[in-house]
């Protein structure tokens, strides 16, 4: 199997150098940018499969980076470095596309954590030996598992990578109440250090986004958690 590809775009060469170094030590194939303008140019010569991007770059805003990119390579996973509690970078990265983020100065071995378990989510698995049904359903709304696409009422819905593994898990367990700690580890993973409320964020975001199309099929368990339904279920 190929190593997978890591672009790292900051420019601070000792964290460039940190990251690279390490990474390449765990078989990481990295190539790295210092600016918003090489990190679009790196990207596509390298193709990654995953870009470490600071959100303050000397030529533009990561952020717009960020959106750009993933505008550009739909399928790439995004980890930013933003600025340590700065909880309104965290929330506009998320919103403009980014899979996870780290906040500066971060420890090595979160970061690894973090762009594994992004990488675990986006990275082809082995095909199966016999075709499968990659359709998921849900009242109307269609989810497509290879083609990574997202329909309601017949209306195409723009989801994020880390939204569409939301719903995908929600929809795979339909009627069932599901904790944050189980969705943080099914669609997170269980190396995510973050809070709970991570999954509050992304439930906002579906609700919104799905909401444009129909009604709410996301409900509410106080106490317990989400549960994907419509108001007729019990």
């Amino acid at each position: 199997m190929t190593r997978p590809r890591i672009l790292v775009v900051d420019d601070e060469p000792n964290i460039v150098d940190m990251v690279t170094t390490v990474l390449e030590f765990h078989d990481f194939e990295m190539s790295s940018a210092a600016t918003a303008a090489e990190a679009y140019a790196a990207a596509h010569t390298h193709r990654p499969d995953l870009v470490v991007l600071d959100v303050m770059l000397p030529d533009g805003d990561g952020f717009e980076v960020c959106r750009t990119l993933r505008r550009s390579l739909p399928r790439v996973g995004i980890v930013l470095l933003t600025a340590k509690d700065a909880h309104s970078e965290r929330v506009a990265g998320l919103t403009f596309g980014a899979d996870d983020y780290v906040t500066k100065p971060f420890n090595i071995d979160e970061l690894l954590a973090r762009v594994r378990a992004v990488l675990r989510r986006i990275l082809p698995e082995a095909p199966e030996q016999e075709p499968q049904d990659t359709l998921l359903r849900f009242a109307d709304v269609e989810l497509d598992e290879q083609a990574c696409t997202v329909q309601r009422a017949g209306h195409p819905v723009s989801l994020s990578r880390t939204e569409f593994e939301l719903l995908r898990y929600l929809m795979l367990n339909r009627g069932r109440v599901l904790s944050r700690g189980q969705i943080i580890d099914a669609v997170w993973s269980a190396d995510y250090t973050g809070g709970s409320n991570i999954v509050d964020t992304y439930i906002g975001y579906l609700r919104r986004k799905l909401g444009a199309f129909g009604p709410n099929l996301i409900q509410t368990q106080r106490g317990f958690g989400y549960v994907l339904r419509t108001y007729g279920d019990t």
